[in-house]
């Protein structure tokens, strides 16, 4: 959500903006939102001038009762008791009011960085750079559940007979990589200096409208039925929401939090379930790293956070690439963002394994999240970025540690977690 002011200020930038994000239909929002702030305002001078008027004539009541003049003083009486239902009526005007401002500026588009690509969406985003050399096998990769299967490693019909599509059973060595390469992450992310959490895994509405978008929300979330509560769809929603209506030091800033967490997802959209995969599901789990800062150190984190993702897969011997999202495939929110792709030597292509977003003071100004200032309070920006989310993740980690006769490697990194395992068969 971006600042009033700027929006009253230079609302021509504020449509430029949403050209640039080719959201065209919200354009209207602006001067809607323009309209609907000056009847806020009006409505806030009117009450104030009302409560002024109170005030003066209470004073004077005072007076006249002084004086003796018995009768004017009720008559002044009258005219304040006539000033109650005015005001209440403007009161209950300007929070109504208010409501339908803040539920417009919601919907406008965060303004993104100038660095940003333009691009209607991800067809036209741009590989930044590349990590590793994608090598393929001189055998033939095959689909990464038929390598789950031949491991004695997933159960996907019996996952369709419990839960439906888009769910499975992983197990034994399989089962154990995938919780193994969620420990490593935990720990590599530690190593670098970050905080870890288990954050709750549910989350009031008033969170889940500070940290995404209404778009996100409506494709993404389930909702516990009865109650004012949220399945999270990642622990990035709990972890900016524990900073809901706080006031920060700039002394405790910044916060570097990893947080583990299962995630919950709709998966509404083109894209679907596969019937018979992983890569895309309603449930997984995931390592996460989320920043608060500066706003001044918002771009340094950044880079940081994208770099300590390529660390980590390269770790695994996986190769990746970094793709930059173009304005038309950036969440609203988003002020800049980057994919983190795996190579697939199956596909012979990079897919997306996680995203690092700069967001801003969007979500701080969203959940009223200031630090204290010498003067005034101002907003932090915040930042989160994908460790990894497996079981996705095991996709490009069995295909890139995959031999030919089935086995995959473990990579030196993970075999501690592994019981010291080397291969696995």
């Amino acid at each position: 959500m971006i600042d009033i002011k700027l929006l009253r200020n230079d609302p021509e930038l504020v449509k430029e903006n949403i050209r640039k994000k080719f959201q065209d239909h919200k354009i209207a929002l602006v001067d809607e939102a323009l309209e609907m702030d000056k009847k806020y305002r009006d409505a806030i001078q009117e009450a104030d001038s009302l409560r002024n008027q109170r005030k003066v004539k209470s004073k004077e009541i005072g007076a006249l009762m002084a004086q003796g003049k018995k009768e004017e003083a009720e008559s002044m009486k009258q005219q304040v008791n006539d000033i109650a239902p005015k005001l209440e009526a403007l009161e209950i005007l300007e929070q109504e009011l208010y409501e339908k401002v803040k539920a417009m500026m919601m919907n406008i588009p965060n303004i993104i960085d100038e660095s940003v690509p333009l691009g209607k969406d991800d067809s036209e985003n741009i590989e930044v750079a590349r990590f590793g050399e994608p090598a393929t096998p001189d055998f033939e990769v095959p689909y990464h559940i038929d390598i789950m299967e031949k491991l004695n490693g997933v159960e996907l019909e019996a996952a369709r007979q419990t839960s439906g599509s888009g769910f499975y059973y992983l197990k034994g060595d399989i089962a154990r990589l995938h919780s193994s390469i969620l420990s490593y992450a935990r720990d590599f992310m530690i190593d670098r200096g970050f905080t870890y959490y288990i954050p709750p895994f549910m989350i009031r509405s008033s969170v889940v409208t500070g940290v995404m978008s209404f778009e996100e929300l409506e494709n993404m979330m389930y909702k516990i039925e009865g109650e004012d509560l949220y399945l999270i769809g990642t622990s990035e929603h709990s972890m900016i929401g524990k900073f809901i209506d706080t006031i920060v030091k700039p002394e405790e800033l910044p916060q570097a939090l990893t947080s583990y967490s299962p995630c919950f997802r709709k998966e509404v959209g083109a894209h679907g379930i596969e019937e018979r995969g992983v890569y895309r599901i309603h449930q997984f789990e995931k390592q996460e790293m989320v920043v608060v800062c500066q706003p001044e150190e918002s771009s340094s984190w950044f880079e940081k956070m994208y770099t300590h993702s390529v660390d980590f897969f390269r770790s695994l011997d996986i190769p990746v690439r970094l793709i930059e999202c173009c304005s038309g495939d950036l969440a609203d929110l988003k002020v800049k963002s980057v994919d983190v792709e795996a190579w697939s030597p199956r596909q012979q292509k990079y897919f997306e394994v996680g995203s690092c977003s700069n967001l801003g003071e969007a979500q701080a100004r969203r959940l009223g999240l200031r630090v204290k200032g010498e003067k005034s309070n101002y907003y932090p920006h915040t930042l989160n970025n994908t460790v990894v989310a497996p079981p996705r993740m095991l996709i490009s980690f069995l295909e890139n540690n995959l031999n030919e006769d089935g086995s995959v490697n473990i990579p030196e990194a993970l075999r501690s977690y592994m019981g010291g395992k080397a291969i696995i068969k």
